[in-house]
């Protein structure tokens, strides 16, 4: 059987003990759509109508319950994106690499590197880790190569 879209993401949402509202099942689908994290304004002006307090308290909870990471971009604006399936309730595992564009400040998740084992001094225990890179992305350098041509 072919799952769609909602359907996936009502499984998801009961995985995690969550209620499946309208407002929580178009936030899931803005989110999985995307290829770049996307900031909370920037949901604010696609979803005109999940009021700000409502679009908050649902990013918190998925975060909470591991549906989605927080990720910063170059302004300090936090940014959304799905995890993984190794990702928990208030565990995430999204050790991988974020990558800021300088151009158009997507942030994108790069989940399909390769990054090395974090060796740490004796007595560091870590819970977790962030890595980020900035450049051009894609989109930009293949925009550039057309203007300068």
């Amino acid at each position: 059987m072919i799952q769609t879209s909602d359907t996936k993401f009502e499984a998801l949402l009961e995985k995690h003990h969550l209620k499946k509202t309208g407002p929580r099942l178009k936030v899931l689908s803005m989110l999985a759509a995307k290829n770049v994290a996307t900031s909370q304004p920037d949901l604010e002006s696609v979803l005109d109508d999940i009021d700000r307090v409502t679009l908050y308290r649902i990013l918190n909870a998925f975060e909470e319950k591991g549906i989605i990471h927080k990720v910063f971009d170059l302004n300090g604006t936090a940014n959304y994106a799905m995890c993984s399936s190794n990702c928990e309730e208030n565990h995430h595992h999204d050790e991988h690499l974020h990558f800021n564009c300088t151009v158009c400040n997507n942030v994108y998740c790069l989940d399909e590197l390769n990054l090395p084992a974090l060796n740490l001094p004796n007595g560091f225990k870590p819970t977790g880790f962030t890595l980020y890179a900035t450049g051009v992305c894609p989109k930009c350098n293949k925009l550039a190569a057309k203007k300068a041509s």
